[in-house]
């Protein structure tokens, strides 16, 4: 499984990704309600609506999806001249997304899929769309765009939902120019002909969609193994994801070995837009450097976490670290980095929970470490503890310390309850750790004076305060150490 420390390094670099999506835009339209009675006027559910939500759907999921986990997204599509077209623009550009790659043709419908709940269940959907293929001359603009934009993206995503941006001429070109640029292309696919993605680098296709394309029914693990080895070897793939809802995915490789991932989710809600966070997830994972398989690993955790939301929704990157700390012994997930610790309290900050924070370098670890923790965490809703690094230590107090490793320390700390998060820092200070931190409470033994302690002025600079607390007397890692050479030092 994807380790806490490759998600965190993951994350970390999702800025320096730009990533181009292909494909069809719609709009989301959710209205929520109540349904409590049946109409007088024939036997069918009354909802009396609470509230309404529109959100980016489609090609637009993937593109909330790559926002929400950091990335800069560029857009290739076409949208109708209507109300819906503007709004959907309007929603863009009001997330930072560009729109220059986005055209409009005149008298198309711009999709959009209107949804009635109740009580968390879908009761309805109405569409409104076109189907038609995009004019040539649209066509054309688009492929001009592409040839600007693909050789300065990472990635490249097309999400297809069969709604006419897509033509067999406009993937043709796009595979062309991928190829040329050394540019992965990544297919969600639609429809039973898989030959209009040729030259893609892999595709996504759910159960249903890869028994269409291989004309193999798909009625176990031996007749999906087959279905999905057809498809990688006769559209010369250098990989296929075949996805299987609540059963996970399957990972065929070039070599014609295959992986099964098992599914993740906690609990399924809904699987509308599963496969566009998949898509998202893969596209990120390869963008970074991922094998196939790693990247796969990423998709199918993000998927697990969506299917637990209503609605198609994007998945942050605070809920991936989640995922990846269940599936983490307890102590292990408490560990993060400094990054991976900045997603967490930017969570914890909207909850309104109070930070508390310390430091120390914590080596042979005692029951006055311990009290002293305890009373901290008293102090605030979650504790951050900042560890000196070993070379730290050594540069405070010299080449014979520390006794205990940092990886050990951490570890040791990480297992008390007291403790919410422990984050190793190099510096001879935890002064920048600090400013990550932005802490409400920052503690400190009551050995130091106020003026003397790094980080005061900062912290009460943003509302904050400085709490001393006195250390157990006669209790010292210094102590400890007297004794051990004093009782056995002959020996």
């Amino acid at each position: 499984m994807t380790t806490h420390s490759e998600i965190e390094k993951f994350l970390a670099g999702l800025e320096e990704v730009e990533a181009l999506v292909v494909g069809d835009l719609m709009l989301d339209e959710y209205l929520w309600g109540k349904a409590e009675r049946i109409s007088p006027e024939a036997p069918v559910q009354v909802v009396d609506l609470v509230r309404e939500d529109l959100r980016l759907g489609g090609a637009g999921n993937v593109i909330e999806n790559l926002i929400a986990i950091g990335c800069r997204v560029h857009v290739a599509s076409a949208l109708g001249d209507d109300g819906n077209g503007t709004c959907l623009r309007q929603l863009m550009e009001r997330r930072g997304i560009g729109t220059e790659g986005i055209f409009t043709a005149r008298g198309r419908v711009t999709c959009k899929k209107t949804r009635i709940l109740a009580s968390n269940q879908q009761m309805l959907r109405i569409d409104r769309e076109s189907r038609e293929p995009i004019s040539s001359d649209l066509e054309s603009k688009l492929v001009e765009y592409l040839q600007y934009k693909v050789p300065s993206c990472r990635v490249v995503l097309v999400s297809d939902y069969l709604k006419g941006v897509l033509t067999p001429g406009l993937l043709a070109e796009l595979m062309s120019i991928s190829r040329r640029a050394g540019v992965p292309v990544i297919v969600d696919p639609k429809g039973t002909d898989f030959g209009k993605y040729r030259g893609a680098t892999l595709l996504t296709p759910n159960r249903k969609e890869a028994q269409a394309a291989s004309r193999i029914e798909i009625t176990d693990e031996e007749s999906l193994v087959r279905a999905g080895r057809e498809l990688r070897r006769s559209l010369d793939l250098e990989a296929l994801v075949l996805t299987r809802s609540e059963e996970g995915m399957t990972v065929f490789l070039r070599d014609d070995r295959e992986q099964h991932l098992a599914t993740v989710a906690q609990e399924v809600f809904d699987v509308s837009g599963a496969g566009d966070t998949v898509l998202a997830f893969l596209g990120a994972g390869m963008a970074r450097g991922m094998e196939v398989r790693e990247a796969a690993m990423l998709a199918n955790l993000a998927a697990g976490v969506v299917v637990g939301k209503v609605g198609t929704s994007a998945v942050t990157p605070r809920e991936i670290m989640d995922a990846v700390s269940r599936q983490s012994p307890d102590g292990e997930r408490k560990i993060v980095s400094r990054t991976a610790l900045s997603f967490i309290l930017e969570t914890e900050r909207q909850k309104n929970r109070k930070i508390v924070f310390t430091n120390g370098c914590f080596d042979l670890l005692h029951v006055g470490h311990v009290k002293y923790l305890q009373k901290a965490r008293r102090l605030g809703d979650l504790l951050v503890l900042g560890v000196n690094s070993d070379a730290s230590i050594r540069r405070l107090k010299g080449p014979l310390r520390p006794l205990i490793g940092e990886d050990e320390r951490a570890h040791i700390l990480a297992a008390l309850d007291c403790v919410d998060f422990v984050v190793l820092f190099d510096e001879d200070t935890p002064l920048d750790l600090i400013r990550a931190v932005r802490p409400q409470v920052l503690v400190k033994g009551g050995d130091y004076r106020p003026e003397e302690v790094v980080g005061r002025e900062f912290v009460e600079s943003h509302g904050g305060r400085l709490e001393l607390i006195r250390f157990v007397d006669g209790k010292s890692t210094t102590g400890i150490i007297e004794k051990i050479l004093q009782q056995y030092g002959e020996e």
